[in-house]
This record gives structure tokens, C-alpha cells and sequence, in this order.
């Protein structure tokens, strides 16, 4: 797969200005490996192979075992693994990722609600917003993951 364009180059102020959202979402106060496990959701959704390169690598980094890593995508089925808020954000970020088809319906809501207090659950949604904006430009204009350079 070839590199359709930067965008970074192209429209450095729009990307300047995801920038300016991606630092809001790191000091809004979301535990930052929460926010990792939602990017990486997000992008397993929206099958952003630049994304799941990228989310896996910060979430080893950041000490997460590889066991947690291989059952995101299943996390319902992954007990203690993950952590009731962590479970509240995959299961928000999944909702409102497939928007379109599941109307984010209030039972998703009254649940997400149960875990994060209001600005949370804000701060969240647009966490889970701006990767979905960085899935779409990462996937539309081919971004190569880091793995498939290093080879």
C-alpha cells in the first residue's frame, strides 16, 4: 500500500489544530493508558492498521501485557483484565464509533454515566472523536505503520 499524501504537509494548520485536541484529551485528566485502550478499540473498529501499530506499541510502553493487548477486541470476555471504568470507556467508545448504526441508545449512556461524572464522559467522547478523525485520515490517505517500514 503506497502513501496517497502527508497531510501533515499539505494542511499543516488543520493537523496543527487534531494536535490541539489530542493535547487537550492528554491533560483532561482520563488515565492515559484508558485513553490508549480506546484509541486502540477504536482504530480495531475502524481497521487503522497505521493506528494499531501505533496504540499497541504506546500500550507496551506503557507496561500493558500482551495477554490484555490480544483480548481488547474481546474485552467483554476478558474479566479482571480489564477494569470496570476501562470496560465503561471500550463499551462507550464502541457505541459511539458505530454511531450509524446504533444511534448511541440510552441504556449505553445510563451505563457510561454510572462510571464517568460529566465532564469524564465528555472528555471521553472526544477522545474517542479524534481517533476516529485520525482513523479517517490515517486510512484514507495510507499511512504506513511503523511495522511494515521496519521490515
Amino acid at each position: 500500500m503506497t502513501r496517497r499524501l502527508d497531510y501533515n504537509q499539505v494542511a499543516p494548520n488543520g493537523a496543527k489544530a487534531l494536535g490541539g485536541v489530542y493535547g487537550y484529551v492528554l491533560q483532561s485528566g482520563l488515565p492515559g493508558e484508558l485513553v490508549d485502550l480506546v484509541y486502540l478499540r477504536v482504530s480495531q473498529i475502524n481497521n487503522c492498521a497505521y493506528c494499531l501499530d501505533m496504540h499497541t506499541r504506546e500500550l507496551l510502553k506503557r507496561g500493558v501485557k500482551i495477554e490484555k493487548l490480544a483480548l481488547v477486541q474481546a474485552w467483554e470476555e476478558g474479566g479482571n483484565l480489564f477494569s470496570e471504568a476501562e470496560r465503561a470507556a471500550l463499551s462507550w467508545a464502541e457505541t459511539v464509533t458505530l454511531v450509524a448504526e446504533t444511534g448511541v441508545p440510552d441504556g449505553a449512556y445510563e451505563a457510561a454515566r454510572q462510571v464517568f461524572d460529566e465532564k469524564q464522559l465528555v472528555d471521553l467522547t472526544i477522545a474517542i472523536s479524534l481517533m476516529n478523525s485520525y482513523n479517517r485520515m490515517a486510512i484514507s490517505f495510507r499511512n504506513t505503520p511503523q511495522a511494515v517500514l521496519e521490515t
